[in-house]
C-alpha cells in the first residue's frame, strides 16, 4: 500500500477503554511508580466523594500480597439497575465507559475529586483484573473484569445488612513494566492527608504484605486546623491557636488554616477538591492578597508601624504555615494535571471569607496580632538588608567578579539541557573531578567548608555565606524575589559528597538550602545525588567496584578468588579515571533524582532534621536506627 495514501481508512477509532490502554500516560500521568499509585487514588477519590455527599464516614484501603489493592467504603453502593442508554447495569457502565459516573450531572455529587475525572474505568482498563462487590438495598452483588472487560454478568450473592462498595484490583504488569510494587509510605501519607482535608471521615490503611500487618487509622475532627498543628509540630509556634476561617459563597466552600512559627520559610499548601495544586492558582492568590492587606490595615490602625513603614507580601508570609482548601462544583484548571487552579471567581470568594475570619481573629486576639505584625516587620527590615546582599549575586557570566573564577570549573556547552554541574565537597575531590570530567558538558564547583544551615537563618545572613553565594552565582537563577528557574545554566545539578557521616551532613545542608530557596529545581527534576562506590575490588589487573555492602558480598561469592579490597572513605581517594568511570560517566554512573512527590512531608522532615527542636530528631533517630545498614554512608 502506498504510504502516502491517507483517507478515512487511516483514522483509527479506539472503542471503549482501548484509548486508555493505548495511551495510559494521558490518563494517569505515567506508567512508572507515580502512575501505579495513582490507580489507588482514583478509587479512593470515588469513596471520598460519597463521603463528602454525606453518605459514608469510613474508607478502608488494604494492600494484599501479590500487590492487590482493595478500597472499601460504607456508602450507598454503586447503582446496579440498568442504565437507560447502555441497557447494562450502571456499575458495569461506570467501570467500562470513560466519563460515565455520578459526577457529571452535578446532582449526585456537589463536588468531586479525581485527578482527571475518569476514575474507575481507567483503573479497570489498566488492571489485569478488577472485582467489584456492592452492598445495596439488602443484597450483595459482584462482578469481575479482566483487562477492562466483564467476565460475567453482575451476580447477586445473597442478603446483606451492610451498604457500600469494595473494589479490588491488580495493576497490569504489561502496562506497569517499571514496577508493580506499591510503596506503603506513599500510600499512608496520602491517606493521612485525605483524612486531614476531610474532617470527621475515618480512613484506615493496612499493609498485609509483611509478616505482621502494618495498620494505621486516621480521623481528624479538626480537619485542616489539625493539619497545620501537625506540620508545625517540630517548629516553635508564635501563637498557640491556629487561625481558621471557613465559609461558603457561590456554591464554593472555602477553608483556611494558618499559624506562624519562628522559622523563616513560608509553607502554603493550596488544595481544590482534595487535589494538591502544586503551582497554586486563584485560591492562593486570593489568600496572599488578603493576608497582606489585612495585616497592613491592622498595623496602621493600631499604630504598630513607624512612619512610612508597610509590609510587602513576602514579609507577611515569613514563618507561615497555611492550608487553603477549596471545594468547588466545577473547577477550571490550567494544564491537564490540575496543578494550578484557574477559576477566577475563587480569588474573590477566598478573599471575602478569609477577610472576615482573619479580621475577627486579630481583633479578638490582640496579643497574637501584635506578635504576627512584629514578625512581619522584622522580615521587612531583613528583606531590605538582603536586597543589598542579593544584588551581589546578579551576574552576566559565572566567572564575573566576587572571586569565583578560581572555584567554578565551567563546561564549554552553553545548552542547559546538556550541561551538568557537580557540587563537590572539598578541594581534593574537586581536583579529581576537574581532571576526570568531560569538560564539554560537565562543570565542577568545589565547596570549602560547611554550608550554612539555612533552616536557622534569614536570607540576609544566608547571602553572607561564601559557599551559598558561589552556588547561586554558578546556577544563574538569582534567589528570593529574583529567582527564575528558566535562567538555570545546568539541568543536572549533582550533589557529590563523601560516603561518610560528614558527607551525609553536607548533602543534607545542600538539599535544605535548595528546598527552602530554590524549590522549583526539584519540581522540574533538576536535582540529583551522585552514587560513588564504597569499595574497589582488585584481582590482579582486573578492577571492579561495589556500591553497597550487599553488592560486595555478592561479587566476592561470585568470584571467590583472592581479591584486594579497598574501602573508599572519600572521593579524594579516587584517581580521576576511577571517579569518571564509577560516578561521572553517563554510560556507567548511577544518579538518584530527588523528587518532591510530597512537599509537605519533605518540609516536615527537613525541619525535624535541621531545626532547633532536638526531641523530634532524637525520636526520628530512635525510630529509624534499626533500618540503618551502613552507618557511614
Amino acid at each position: 500500500m502506498d504510504e502516502r495514501h491517507y483517507d478515512s481508512s487511516n483514522i483509527q477509532i479506539l472503542e471503549g477503554l482501548e484509548a486508555v490502554k493505548k495511551r495510559p500516560g494521558m490518563f494517569i500521568g505515567s506508567t512508572g511508580p507515580r502512575g501505579l499509585h495513582h490507580l489507588v487514588w482514583e478509587i479512593v477519590d470515588n469513596s471520598v466523594d460519597e463521603a463528602l455527599a454525606g453518605y459514608a464516614n469510613e474508607i478502608v484501603v488494604d494492600v494484599l500480597p501479590g500487590e492487590i489493592v482493595t478500597v472499601t467504603d460504607n456508602g450507598r453502593g454503586i447503582p446496579v439497575d440498568n442504565h437507560p442508554k447502555t441497557n447494562r447495569p450502571a456499575v458495569e457502565t461506570i467501570l467500562t465507559t470513560l466519563h460515565a459516573g455520578g459526577k457529571f450531572d452535578n446532582k449526585s455529587y456537589k463536588v468531586s475529586g479525581g485527578l482527571h475525572g475518569v476514575g474507575a474505568s481507567v483503573v479497570n482498563a489498566l488492571s489485569s483484573w478488577l472485582e467489584v462487590n456492592i452492598h445495596r438495598d439488602g443484597i450483595e452483588y459482584r462482578q469481575r473484569y479482566e483487562r477492562g472487560v466483564a467476565v460475567h454478568d453482575l451476580e447477586a450473592l445473597g442478603a446483606t445488612d451492610k451498604t457500600g462498595t469494595t473494589i479490588a484490583f491488580k495493576a497490569d504488569p504489561d502496562i506497569f513494566k517499571e514496577t508493580e510494587v506499591y510503596d506503603f509510605e506513599i500510600l499512608r501519607l496520602r491517606v493521612q492527608q485525605m483524612a486531614f482535608l476531610n474532617k470527621g471521615i475515618t480512613f484506615r490503611i493496612t499493609d498485609h504484605r509483611g509478616e505482621a500487618p502494618m495498620k494505621h487509622a486516621f480521623t481528624y475532627e479538626g480537619g485542616i486546623k489539625e493539619y497545620v498543628y501537625y506540620l508545625n509540630k517540630n517548629k516553635e509556634s508564635l501563637h498557640q491557636e491556629v487561625i481558621y476561617c471557613e465559609g461558603e459563597s457561590e456554591d464554593i466552600i472555602v477553608e483556611v488554616a494558618m499559624q506562624y512559627n519562628n522559622g523563616f520559610s513560608q509553607n502554603i499548601f493550596p488544595f481544590t477538591n482534595n487535589i494538591h495544586n502544586l503551582e497554586g492558582g486563584t485560591h492562593e492568590e486570593g489568600f496572599k492578597m488578603t493576608l497582606t492587606r489585612i495585616l497592613n490595615t491592622y498595623g496602621r490602625n493600631n499604630a504598630l508601624f513607624k512612619k512610612d513603614e508597610s509590609l510587602l507580601g513576602e514579609d507577611t508570609r515569613e514563618g507561615l504555615t497555611a492550608i487553603i482548601s477549596v471545594k468547588h462544583p466545577d473547577p477550571q484548571f490550567e494544564g491537564q494535571t490540575k496543578s494550578k487552579l484557574g477559576s477566577t471567581e475563587v480569588r474573590r470568594v477566598v478573599a471575602q471569607i478569609m477577610s472576615e475570619g482573619l479580621e475577627r481573629h486579630l481583633l479578638e486576639n490582640p496579643a497574637d496580632a501584635k506578635i504576627i505584625i512584629e514578625k512581619a516587620l522584622l522580615a521587612s527590615r531583613a528583606r531590605l538588608a538582603a536586597k543589598k546582599a542579593r544584588e551581589a549575586t546578579r551576574r552576566k557570566s559565572p566567572l564575573d567578579g566576587l572571586g569565583f573564577a578560581s572555584k567554578l570549573a565551567d563546561c564549554r556547552s552553553k545548552d542547559p539541557k546538556k550541561s551538568e554541574l557537580y557540587i563537590v565537597e572539598g578541594d581534593s575531590a574537586g581536583g579529581s573531578a576537574k581532571q576526570g570530567r568531560d569538560s564539554e558538558f560537565q562543570a565542577i564547583l568545589p565547596l570549602r567548608g560547611k554550608v550554612l544551615n539555612v533552616e536557622k537563618a534569614r536570607l540576609d545572613k544566608i547571602l553572607g555565606n561564601k559557599e551559598i553565594l558561589s552556588m547561586i552565582t554558578a546556577f544563574g537563577t538569582g534567589i528570593g524575589e529574583d529567582f527564575n528557574v528558566d535562567l538555570l545554566r545546568y539541568h543536572k545539578v549533582v550533589i557529590m559528597t563523601d560516603a561518610d557521616v560528614d558527607g551525609a551532613h553536607i548533602r543534607t545542608l545542600l538539599l535544605t538550602f535548595l528546598f527552602r530557596h530554590m524549590k522549583p529545581l526539584f519540581e522540574k527534576g533538576f536535582v540529583y545525588i551522585a552514587q560513588p562506590p564504597l569499595y574497589k575490588i582488585q584481582r590482579g589487573k582486573q578492577i571492579d567496584y561495589a556500591f553497597t555492602e550487599k553488592e560486595l558480598e555478592t561479587k566476592l561469592k561470585e568470584a571467590p578468588t583472592r581479591a584486594a579490597i579497598q574501602r573508599y572513605k572519600g572521593l579524594g581517594e579516587m584517581n580521576p579515571d576511577q571517579l569518571w568511570e564509577t560516578t561521572m560517566d553517563p554510560s556507567t554512573r548511577t544518579l538518584l533524582k530527588v523528587s518532591l512527590d510530597d512537599a509537605m512531608e519533605a518540609d516536615r522532615i527537613f525541619d525535624m532534621l535541621m531545626g532547633d527542636d532536638v526531641q523530634p530528631r532524637k525520636e526520628f533517630i530512635n525510630d529509624n536506627a534499626m533500618r540503618v545498614q551502613n552507618l557511614d554512608i
